[in-house]
């Protein structure tokens, strides 16, 4: 690829950058609407397909206030999930009143190698107009030779009026392949909002 050279930095005139297409697209695999619903889970279309998948969440909002979404994986197609993980979570936060900021590390949502569900965002509030909004990555599940990775920004507006941006990652410690994913709230339902599942290629 030429060098395109920028007259006064600018990018007005430029026509071309090159290809880019190395980059990768999405492909939308599925979407789930929660319901009033104990979980949404994935048993299909995570498989050798794609090198990387991405859920996204939009507008979830929780039946009962200060609850976190979690998720958990399986190896056996949804029959049980719990893959054993080493994560780590951190979060930034800022309230209404503009009294209270900061960035936090959050022991109490890491995991050491155990086998629960793993916190992506805590706090959640259930008033009409609260919701958690973000994504999760997860790097090359159908590996039979590497652990699993996942990486996961959300941010809600939480029940006491702040907007708190969550940050984890970890690894299921396996090298059996993952091939389904499950979300459940800390207590309480889903009680509205989409989860797209996306392939990366």
């Amino acid at each position: 690829m030429a060098l395109i050279k920028l007259n006064n930095r600018a990018v007005k005139d430029v026509t071309e950058f090159g290809s880019i297409s190395s980059l990768g697209s999405l492909t939308h695999i599925s979407t789930a609407t929660a319901s009033a619903s104990a979980s949404i889970e994935f048993t299909s279309g995570i498989d050798s397909t794609y090198k990387e998948y991405v859920f996204y969440f939009v507008n979830i909002h929780p039946s009962t206030g200060g609850v976190e979404l979690r998720f958990n994986m399986s190896t056996d197609g949804g029959s049980t999930y719990a893959v054993t993980k080493t994560t780590t979570s951190f979060v930034s936060y800022h309230n209404e009143a503009d009294t209270d900021a900061g960035i936090a590390y959050i022991a109490s949502r890491d995991l050491a190698q155990s086998t629960a569900d793993q916190p992506l965002v805590g706090d959640i509030g259930a008033d009409n107009d609260e919701n958690a909004n973000g994504y999760l990555h997860l790097y090359n599940p159908s590996s039979s030779t590497y652990v699993k990775h996942f990486t996961a920004v959300l941010n809600e507006s939480e029940h006491s009026d702040y907007s708190a941006q969550h940050f984890t990652a970890g690894y299921g410690n396996t090298t059996s392949p993952i091939n389904a994913v499950k979300f459940v709230m800390e207590s309480g339902n889903i009680d509205a909002g989409q989860i797209l599942l996306f392939g990366i290629n």
